[in-house]
């Protein structure tokens, strides 16, 4: 049985839109990925240009972001971050340092408190440094910071953490109604080598646009498990 010439060109015809649709998927999905790698590539590059400022001015608070502590013994990751502290309110830069952190299960004392320890040994006075005791991860203690602070009519706070944690830590400070800039320590895990300062972009990287996304905690057991 001869097929009728409209039969083939109806076919044809349908041949060449399933072809159009499939080149246009495929642009699509192209320049998705390409608006994705930019996105990526650029937030890299901010939590990298970030890490490298260091602001001085003088704020109502300098706020310590926990890390892991032993028994009361802070972690290097968390001693370095504490040594920047001291050093930023010897300097002036603030009359009060505020650690922030709770504890895991079966911790005898909870980040800040282990912080506060540290810094008094360090030299800080008691009477100028507030301990949040609460936070298991950088959202959560962010937000309790600012509640602590506006509960005293603070506003303006510098924010000490690694170099690649400062620009996460200033965005969501700011989003939770913090006057917040970064002075990040300089020693410690975080910085040591090149491996480190890469892992450590990366990791910052995702952690950054996925609270962009969504506004919840990104921590990957960073911060509360260094």
């Amino acid at each position: 049985m001869r097929t009728r010439p409209d039969s083939r060109a109806d076919s044809g015809a349908a041949r060449g839109i399933g072809a159009g649709i499939l080149r246009w998927g495929g642009r699509l999905i192209g320049g998705a990925l390409v608006v994705g790698m930019i996105l990526v590539c650029g937030t890299a590059v901010r939590v990298w240009q970030v890490a490298r400022i260091e602001d001085y001015t003088r704020a109502d608070a300098i706020v310590v972001l926990g890390a892991a502590q032993y028994s009361g013994t802070p972690s290097s990751v968390f001693e370095a971050r504490l040594y920047q502290a001291a050093s930023l309110y010897e300097q002036g830069v603030s009359d009060l340092v505020v650690t922030v952190g709770g504890k895991q299960e079966g911790d005898l004392y909870t980040e800040a408190a282990s912080g506060k320890m540290y810094l008094m040994e360090a030299g800080v006075p008691e009477d100028a440094i507030l301990a949040v005791e609460t936070g298991s991860d950088t959202l959560r203690s962010i937000e309790a910071v600012a509640d602590a602070m506006h509960g005293r009519e603070l506003e303006s706070a510098v924010l000490v953490s690694d170099p690649w944690h400062s620009l996460r830590t200033r965005t969501m400070a700011r989003d939770a109604g913090l006057d917040a800039w970064t002075a990040p320590t300089r020693t410690g895990p975080a910085v040591y080598t090149r491996e480190s300062q890469a892992h450590g972009i990366a990791r910052e990287t995702a952690a950054l646009l996925w609270y962009q996304l969504t506004h919840f905690s990104a921590d990957f057991n960073y911060t509360a498990g260094q």
